[in-house]
């Protein structure tokens, strides 16, 4: 990672600079809907963005749920910025960041096309859910229609 970049805690000002490449950094699909304003006003404490010119974030949490359990919501990082450890550093520090809160598993999400994903997932430490319910698609073990009607996701979990 550049020794430009330094990781911080994000604040609402930065949303709209972020939401903005959004779309672009997932190479022109539509997920900029799945990162309302909302995470950066009350995720603040359990997610990160990369400074420097605010290349990459990562948003997560502990649920609310399972205290134990935590999640990635969304991470992103700018497609300049890619294959230098950026995605690494930011998982790493959120791991850093649960394991002081008590939490022994980080859950995420992706879909099972995004090759890119579910390798860098898997270079993580992650494991997909494989039980009852997932089929092999796009040569992983997803959930078909797990959002909605085409919305197909492999669950991975690790253990910290």
């Amino acid at each position: 990672m550049s020794g430009d970049i330094r990781l911080r805690r994000p604040v609402e000002a930065d949303h709209a600079l972020l939401v903005g490449n959004l779309d672009d950094w997932w190479g022109g699909r539509n997920v900029h809907q799945l990162f309302p304003r909302l995470w950066f006003q009350h995720f603040t404490a359990t997610s990160w963005v990369a400074d420097g010119r605010l290349v990459g974030f990562l948003v997560g949490f502990v649920s609310p749920d399972w205290p134990d359990e935590g999640y990635i919501h969304l991470v992103a990082t700018g497609p300049n910025n890619r294959r230098a450890g950026l995605g690494r550093t930011l998982y790493e520090r959120f791991f850093e960041d649960m394991r002081g809160r008590g939490v022994r598993r980080v859950r995420a999400m992706t879909w099972p096309g995004n090759r890119g994903s579910v390798a860098f997932h898997r270079a993580m430490g992650f494991q997909p859910a494989d039980g009852p319910g997932t089929q092999n698609l796009y040569g992983t073990p997803a959930y078909p229609d797990y959002d909605a009607d085409g919305d197909d996701r492999v669950a991975f979990s690790r253990e910290l």
